[in-house]
């Protein structure tokens, strides 16, 4: 009668205790002794005092020990009227072998704050004999150290169906060379579903995913997914919850077929308790691996165009912007030519110029900004042209700046051309250009030496001389090779 009497307590002042001040909260990680029996468990606790355990990490793989299953406890205590409680998540280990094993140092994120273990040895020596217990009270517990008693027997956990699958998806099935398409890696999971599931190690396997998948044939935009959350949407008919693991844009560079294989995705399942109880442990943690199905992506050859191999594919238009569109002769014009829509950003190449000697221009100055959002790769490539005219007149800059481009909805070339018109004013300066090159010192004495051929001067002994001796040697060489023979 006592013992219902202060269960009946317990839960009074469980009730009331929203009503004290809760002290600070504190997270501990606790682990295990370090020597066991070979048939004994080793743990890692993770208690918080004072708070809710809202959520933490996967608890570490640890060689030399299995993975068994986790439990959670909680308490609350009211002291002086000062409510104090703590929560407690417990993952059982145990040992595969005797012998001396080393925990590796880990890291666990708890309630949003990473916390860090350091390493240590565990010894795991012969099985341990245990003995019975003393207790007068020991009918009420059963081996495991659970309470009979309050419903905490031997727990049966069962299986539940799960309503989820992972798949990849891509917005098109057929696309040209160099045309962008959206493929889509991700785990669904339907509204009605009631097997609880939870992502494991989901960074290293994403890793060893996208090795498999990304294709080598392709230019990549990645959309960088850091954080996964949950996004309502509907598939036959059906409500599901899709959470994007990953997204990229891809540009075949050939006709290579694009061949995504079956992957899979590691899942914790939990099992759940046949019968659960308030105080017991209500679900396992088990595994389910999730496979995706192959897709395959076929890519067309662009039609016959002399720039067939070299246009950028992609919705496109021109925006063109200048200072003044009437300057004088020798004065430096600055123009943009700015290429924006959807498509392959990086590889828009600058525009073919129009040849003239009527204008000097220079190589442009280019700025790309690139936008990946709801699916799709959009931005802006600038080429900001500086030119000096040279001769006045009405010009078309349509006849200097012209870009060609493929357009996969329409499946026609386009060519992008300017609509302005730049009004040249002034004097002509092609002469002036041809006089301002400087010809050098040969040229420039033309106009101030005598061209008439005249005799040399007395100092020029010294070359006949020269002359002279060069011949005298020449003739006694001969001689002399004559006489030897």
């Amino acid at each position: 009668m006592n013992r219902f009497f202060s269960i009946k307590n317990f839960w009074l002042l469980l009730m009331v205790c929203s009503a004290f001040t809760l002290q600070a909260q504190q997270v501990q990680i606790t682990l295990g002794p370090d020597e066991i029996g070979e048939n004994q468990a080793w743990t890692i606790t993770i208690t918080v005092q004072n708070d809710r355990l809202k959520s933490y990490d996967n608890f570490p793989e640890i060689p030399g020990l299995r993975k068994r299953g986790t439990s959670s406890q909680s308490s609350t205590n009211i002291v002086n009227g000062q409510v104090s409680s703590s929560q407690s998540i417990i993952m059982t280990y145990l040992p595969e072998k005797q012998g001396v094993i080393t925990i590796p140092a880990f890291s666990m994120t708890i309630n949003g704050t990473k916390y860090s273990v350091a390493s240590k040895k565990l010894k795991i020596g012969a099985p341990v004999q245990r003995q019975q217990s003393a207790d007068p009270f020991s009918k009420f517990f059963n081996r495991d150290g659970r309470d009979d008693f309050f419903g905490r027997g031997e727990t049966e956990f069962v299986d539940v169906k799960d309503e989820a699958f992972f798949a990849l998806t891509t917005n098109k099935d057929n696309v040209y060379v160099g045309e962008g398409f959206t493929a889509t890696l991700a785990f669904y999971v339907s509204d009605d579903n009631r097997a609880p599931l939870q992502f494991y190690e989901l960074g290293k396997q994403l890793s060893d995913i996208l090795k498999k998948i990304k294709p080598a044939t392709c230019w990549e935009e990645n959309f960088n997914i850091e954080n996964i959350e949950g996004e309502g949407i509907e598939i036959g008919g059906k409500n599901y919850t899709q959470y994007k693991v990953y997204q990229g844009v891809f540009y075949p560079l050939n006709t290579e077929p694009i061949v995504f294989p079956s992957v899979g995705l590691k899942m914790i399942k939990y099992k759940v308790a046949k019968n659960p109880s308030f105080f017991g442990q209500n679900r396992q943690e088990d595994f389910k691996t999730f496979y995706s199905k192959a897709k395959t992506v076929k890519v067309k050859e662009l039609p016959p165009h002399p720039l067939r191999d070299g246009v950028a594919v992609g919705d496109y238009r021109l925006d063109e912007r200048a200072a003044a569109f009437t300057v004088e002769t020798g004065q430096s014009f600055s123009y943009q030519f700015n290429v924006y829509g959807e498509g392959n950003i990086s590889s828009i190449e600058k525009p073919v110029l129009g040849k003239s000697a009527a204008f000097e221009f220079y190589e442009p100055n280019v700025r790309q900004d690139i936008n990946r959002e709801n699916g799709r790769v959009t931005g802006t490539k600038s080429f900001n042209y500086f030119m000096i005219p040279k001769e006045p007149g009405e010009y078309r800059l349509s006849d200097f700046f012209q870009w060609v481009y493929f357009n996969p909805t329409t499946a026609r070339y386009d060519t992008l051309k300017s609509t302005s018109f730049l009004t040249v004013t002034g004097e002509s300066l092609k002469d002036e250009a041809i006089s301002s090159n400087d010809l050098g010192s040969f040229y420039d004495k033309i106009s101030s030496v005598d061209n008439t051929l005249q005799k040399r001067g007395g100092s020029d002994w010294l070359s006949v001389f020269v002359f002279a001796f060069t011949g005298l040697a020449l003739a006694l060489s001969t001689y002399l090779f004559f006489k030897k023979s």
